[in-house]
């Protein structure tokens, strides 16, 4: 049997280096990094003279000052990746809430336009194939699921409607029509 490697317990200086290794690799929140180090610490323990959290506290701030964490460009970040993958305003907000952005931060990057809704609402429904993006005609029991998977991808009710009610696209069959 293997013999687990006995690791020694983290100090300020271990940590620093723990934290520059991890925001040199990672895009993050101030919130998520303090929860990374706070997992780092009760993994393999805490040997320094300061209180641990008060080390993770200035650890972030530390990091933060020198805007190697900067929670409003990690929010647009993820805000717009998730726009741009088809995910609604809801979704996003939980998304960033998750990440422990701060409320005003998500309030100002989870407004969206109807038409940017509209637009992120198509994108997730071409992508997994709902309503008019289906290869197959659609029955009530597939149109409820569609319907579900749309508002679970955090997009308001009228518009998800308004996706899977719009025509079958033409492109997805003429692709094969004219290869034969």
């Amino acid at each position: 049997m293997k013999r687990m490697r006995e690791r020694k317990p983290l100090n300020t200086a271990d940590l620093r280096q723990i934290t520059l290794t991890y925001v040199g690799r990672f895009a993050t929140s101030q919130s998520k990094l303090a929860s990374y180090l706070m997992r780092k610490i009760r993994e393999r323990g805490w040997e320094d003279g300061v209180s641990a959290d008060l080390a993770v506290t200035q650890l972030v701030a530390d990091m933060a000052r020198a805007r190697f964490v900067d929670d409003r460009a990690y929010a647009e970040m993820k805000a717009q990746g998730l726009a741009r993958r088809g995910y609604g305003a809801r979704r996003v907000r939980h998304a960033l809430d998750s990440a422990g952005i701060a409320p005003d931060i998500r309030a100002d990057l989870t407004e969206m336009s109807p038409e940017d809704a509209e637009a992120a609402a198509l994108a997730y429904a071409r992508r997994r194939r709902l309503g008019p993006f289906s290869s197959q005609p659609q029955d009530q029991r597939q149109r409820e699921r569609a319907l579900a998977a749309l508002l679970r991808a955090g997009h308001d009710y009228a518009t998800a409607r308004r996706i899977l009610d719009l025509a079958p696209e033409l492109g997805h069959n003429s692709e094969s029509e004219a290869d034969s």
